[in-house]
């Protein structure tokens, strides 16, 4: 018999790799989606599941809509990966964060309560949490200090998942993902800014790259490692809470350097440093101790940062040089008003 899961926020990066991951494990896979005016299953048309995932409206909000949606799918297991996961934007909807990055996943863990208890819940926590905490690695055991609405938000979410399972007995889980990226995460996402930028300069489509903050680090993944992560954290007998990372920690700066010598260019010929992508209130390095997940779970990151870094503007170059050649493909690129500028100037956007 077919396991069932139900992924919150299936057409976001994690969301993708994880339904393709779970098909391929035979999952009969369901995912919730917001209904918008362009709707974004672009990363699963990229990863050829579109057709093999039962999509499900809801929002997060909605509580009406998170219990349709479990009575549709009727899982065994539910992944809560909905979010609004960019931290830069939490600043400027704090409240709508802490809604739908926070007091949501009381929502689904409430109605797994009263509806099937033995439902698994897997919590998509963040590194994030940790925040000011400038210990040489963090684990488990590290005490948070969230410096940013989208960090309080996920300190809720973990809080609140851990009473249900003290409280009641669920199995509902926390994962402690420090950054994870792959050629499908958002162009709001400073590694995907900056390989799509690479791409563009490389080809001649663009000049620059304005950043913030160059000098901040973090514990970089590749996502497509995570997701098994994920899966292994609801598969133990026992539910508890693991930080998932590679143990590396790279700056923003390092980033740029790999991608521009991907190319074979000097990123200090293109770049620019704007303060107003300066975070109100900077976290200045994450880097994730997994230890315990690696006893554990048996899980160990798999791509190195370069690969990583590589990985993500061959895919962006290789994108932009389709769509010189008049290709059509799932692309997020038409979504951006910056990019739409740059595809305008070449070509018609609707051609």
């Amino acid at each position: 018999m077919h396991k069932r899961a139900l992924i919150t926020g299936v057409t976001g990066q994690d969301g993708a790799y994880l339904a393709r991951f779970l098909l391929d494990k035979d999952y009969k896979v369901f995912g919730t989606y917001r209904r918008l005016s362009s709707p974004n299953f672009w990363r699963l048309q990229y990863l050829d599941i579109f057709d093999k995932v039962n999509l499900i409206p809801a929002e997060l909000s909605d509580s009406s809509s998170l219990f349709e949606a479990i009575r549709i799918s009727k899982p065994d297991e539910i992944y809560n990966l909905a979010a609004q996961s960019f931290v830069g934007a939490s600043f400027e909807q704090p409240i709508n964060t802490a809604d739908v990055s926070g007091i949501a996943s009381a929502r689904i863990l409430e109605l797994i309560r009263q509806l099937n208890p033995k439902i698994k819940f897997y919590q998509a926590s963040t590194s994030e949490l940790y925040g000011g905490v400038y210990d040489h690695r963090q684990d488990e055991n590290v005490a948070f200090h969230p410096k940013s609405p989208y960090a309080a938000a996920k300190l809720y979410s973990f809080w609140i998942t851990k009473i249900y399972r003290d409280a009641y007995g669920l199995f509902a889980t926390n994962g402690i993902l420090f950054n994870h990226e792959s050629p499908i995460r958002g162009l709001e996402f400073v590694t995907r800014k900056i390989s799509n930028a690479v791409a563009k300069i490389y080809l001649g489509l663009d000049k620059r790259l304005s950043l913030g903050n160059i000098q901040a680090m973090r514990d970089w993944g590749f996502a497509g490692d995570y997701i098994e992560a994920m899966w292994l954290v609801l598969q133990q007998k026992a539910p508890d809470d693991f930080v998932i990372s590679t143990g590396e920690s790279h700056s923003v700066e390092e980033f740029l350097d790999s991608a521009f010598n991907f190319v074979g260019l000097d990123y200090k010929k293109y770049i620019s440093i704007d303060k107003r992508y300066f975070r109100p209130l900077e976290v200045n390095k994450l880097c994730g101790d997994c230890s315990k997940a690696n006893k554990i779970l048996g899980w160990s990151a798999k791509v190195p940062f370069k690969e990583l870094v590589e990985m993500m503007v061959r895919a962006d170059v290789n994108r932009w040089e389709a769509w010189l050649r008049g290709e059509q493909f799932p692309w997020d690129a038409i979504n951006y008003p910056n990019e739409r500028g740059i595809l305008s100037r070449y070509l018609r956007v609707d051609d």
